[in-house]
């Protein structure tokens, strides 16, 4: 084993990052160091931008075709001018700022920005309406806000800040005739191109980011992380989506969310490799495929609905050939996706696991061979432990809660808290572990199986059971496209499973399906595990991530079976 020796990576992230592999090549440790006072924007991107300045950073394709190619020379001056123009409008070290960008290049620009300045960024979605900005303002204490002039963000934001007072600067990214606001396009062209570094920059472990959480449980909570954050993604990008510094990575989300940091900044700019980002207004696989084609892409990376997606089309009409590695998160990955898309392009999909809270935490890094639907094995940024709800661990074959050790220390990626919510935090993060929130086995290679959130485990005639394994199972028959499994009273059992449904387009929703389908669970899964109630869907509600949010479905069940009553 080379357990015993560290060597310090290539280029850029040599300073801050060494790693130890075993005798088969696959990662096995990870030190950081001179991480005290870390800036991913004044010691990452400002230093490609000195020694590789006509390097690419982001190939960023607009909704209307038009291409920009973007040095890291570039990202460190309009960068400069941005923070230049932040504090100008007198936002300032510690100040909450929104970013409700979509895939707009200024989104690059803003955070590197905002991280020289040392105000904290918060990125959004710009599905959000007004009372989703009231809540976030109010919650998060909100300094300022940067949207885009698309749709009707701005209206949104500009009826929400009526009932709060705490704004000092709402700026937009494009033309606009609301009174009070700034025009980010225009106004930055004013400002010098040279920002220097304040000697007490902010870095290490102050605060640089907020994210309001995907909220599949509750209502968004406000996870806060610091600047080792960023550090935190190089297993990200180089050991799970294994990107190429000569190549090109694309992963798709909307910059609203935390994906967008998982795949479109930090990590792949410490590995020196491009981003691509495409800025379309809505999803149509077909053209993300002939984005891949076109641009040849070499690293992807996209959430389990795309592949969903992405299986039920002719594959084969598509020049895939200069993808290196593709990869998922967000959600569990059904096997019978896995088997059908390496069937049709002979891709093994390297699933991963993390969380808002979280950077990769569970994944198929390089040199594994995975196993059709499973999370893969720990990362060894992280000592991730399966613990029943007594506190003791689990064995193997046992389903118990993920959770990370923080006892010894608090690792690169994870998050400080909750912000403002010591209760929230505290009920998470007690005798040195975080609790995750979410439940898996380990088998006896020591890869992890998903079985689902803690709330979402059914119980049902004395058994417990995780949506996600019948769930595996209803994503086998060839028509239908999504399912949710989840539970409904039923007064002989106390939990009855119902299985939510949405069919291929070509596929009716008729009575002889719903026969067909008891015969399959019938001849497929043990009785205690079969879905006593099958229900066809036009969708399944999700959260802005694209997560299924089984908790709305089985609430809505459950208060109409207590209305009933």
């Amino acid at each position: 084993m080379e357990h015993s020796t560290l060597r310090r990576e290539t280029g850029i992230a040599g300073k801050f990052i060494s790693t130890a592999k075993d005798e088969n090549g696959i990662l096995s440790q990870i030190e950081f160091h001179d991480d005290a006072h870390f800036n991913f924007a004044y010691d990452v991107v400002d230093v490609l931008g000195r020694t590789k300045p006509d390097k690419l950073a982001m190939l960023h394709i607009a909704g209307d075709g038009k291409e920009r190619r973007i040095t890291f020379r570039d990202m460190m001056i309009y960068s400069n001018k941005a923070a230049n123009y932040f504090q100008y409008l007198g936002i300032k070290r510690g100040d909450r700022v929104m970013l409700v960008l979509k895939r707009h290049y200024q989104f690059w620009f803003a955070i590197l920005a905002l991280h020289k300045i040392g105000a904290i960024a918060i990125p959004a979605t710009n599905l959000l309406v007004k009372k989703d900005f009231e809540y976030r303002f109010k919650a998060g204490k909100i300094d300022a806000v940067l949207c885009t002039a698309d749709g009707k963000v701005a209206n949104e934001v500009e009826r929400a800040s009526r009932t709060y007072d705490g704004l000092k600067a709402k700026i937009m990214v494009g033309n606009t005739t609301l009174k009070g606001w700034h025009n980010f396009n225009r106004d930055l062209r004013f400002f010098s191109t040279d920002f220097k570094k304040p000697k007490n920059a902010a870095g290490g472990e102050d605060p640089m980011l907020m994210f309001f959480t995907s909220g599949t449980t509750s209502y968004p909570k406000i996870a806060v992380h610091n600047y080792k954050y960023a550090l935190g993604h190089y297993i990200t990008a180089k050991y799970w989506q294994q990107v190429d510094p000569e190549g090109i990575h694309f992963t798709i989300s909307d910059t609203g969310w935390g994906k967008a940091l998982w795949g479109k900044l930090y990590g792949q700019w410490l590995c020196e490799a491009a981003v691509f980002t495409y800025d379309f207004e809505e999803f149509y696989a077909s053209e993300i495929l002939k984005m891949i084609q076109k641009y040849k892409i070499t690293t992807f990376c996209a959430p389990p609905t795309v592949y969903r997606v992405m299986v039920h089309m002719k594959l084969e009409h598509y020049d895939l050939s200069s993808l290196q590695t593709v990869t998922t998160a967000g959600e569990a990955l059904n096997p019978e996706i896995y088997e059908k898309f390496y069937q049709a392009t002979g891709f093994r999909i390297m699933e991963g696991f993390g969380q808002t809270e979280t950077t990769l935490t569970i994944g198929n890094l390089a040199g594994m061979e995975p196993k059709p639907g499973s999370m893969g094995k720990p990362s060894p940024q992280y000592t991730v432990r399966l613990m029943r709800p007594d506190e003791t661990f689990c064995e193997t074959g046992e389903t118990g809660e993920i959770v990370i050790r923080v006892k010894d220390r608090i690792p690169e990626g994870l998050f400080l808290g909750y912000y403002l919510d010591d209760k929230r935090t505290e009920s998470v993060c007690y005798n040195g572990y975080y609790h995750t929130g979410d439940t898996a086995y380990m088998d006896k290679d020591g890869f992890l199986w998903y079985v689902g959130r803690v709330d979402d485990v059914i119980k049902s005639t004395g058994y417990r059971v995780g949506p996600f394994e019948i769930e595996n199972e209803i994503m086998k028959l060839p028509y239908v496209l999504e399912c949710a499994v989840t539970s409904v009273p039923d007064p002989m059992r106390g939990q009855a499973i119902k299985a939510s449904v949405v069919l291929t387009e070509d596929t009716a929703p008729d009575e002889a399906l719903k026969k067909e389908m008891v015969r399959f669970f019938k001849a497929n899964l043990a009785s205690y595990k079969r879905p006593k109630i099958i229900e066809f869907v036009k969708e399944l509600p999700k959260t802005v991530s694209g997560k299924i949010r089984r908790v709305e479905i089985k609430e809505r069940d459950w208060a109409k079976s207590s209305e009933s009553i």
